[in-house]
């Protein structure tokens, strides 16, 4: 019996130490994390412009070169010379969820590029959907009348882009979610009055 509480008083002992531990740790480092997904983010909107910057002066070539645009409560990011519009977009994957940026020509039909930002799926298989080499297929692609993600070998149509091999229910996961916030942004963006 007090075997079992000396081993009851330890692990409860041990357990708020650890746990206090983890709440420093995350109260520490919550910040630095938000700034990391910010710098993340504008990376991927300077970027999809062709925009030089550096670490340093990341936030400044930012804070210049693209205008931050509420409408309606979501964000929108132009660019001060070509006027592409970038948005995020976000929503469930196979495994967890897909976040990201997009970026759109002045039309905000036509891709100029997509960054995924955050995802869960499968390394190697739909994992791929984060990849430079894949998110490249869609550069030129119109998100009009829908976007499609095509598991046939056909030629593509001028709004069609083949699905990653292997990973049809996540191919399926982001054709739903690119197409859902496109809509959500598009009657947005047409609503502003600037």
């Amino acid at each position: 019996m007090k075997q079992n509480l000396k081993l009851m008083l330890f692990v409860l002992i041990l357990g708020v130490l650890t746990s206090g531990l983890l709440v420093g740790v995350d109260a520490l480092t919550r910040d630095r994390i938000a700034q990391n997904a910010e710098a993340e983010l504008k990376a991927a909107i300077l970027d999809a412009n062709d925009e030089p910057y550096s670490l340093t002066n990341i936030h400044e070539v930012f804070a210049e070169k693209i205008d931050t645009i509420l409408v309606d409560g979501l964000t929108f990011y132009r660019h001060t010379s070509t006027q592409n519009v970038s948005y995020p977009f976000e929503g469930g994957g196979v495994w967890g969820p897909i976040e990201g940026i997009i970026t759109l020509e002045s039309d905000f039909e036509t891709i100029v590029s997509i960054r995924v930002l955050v995802q869960e799926e499968t390394p190697g298989l739909g994992g791929i959907v984060a990849e430079a080499k894949y998110l490249a297929n869609f550069v030129g692609i119109q998100m009009v009348p829908n976007l499609e993600i095509n598991k046939d070998p056909s030629a593509n149509a001028d709004n069609e882009v083949d699905a990653i091999t292997g990973a049809t229910r996540t191919s399926e996961a982001f054709e739903i979610i690119m197409n859902d916030n496109y809509s959500l942004y598009k009657t947005a963006w047409e609503s502003r009055t600037e």
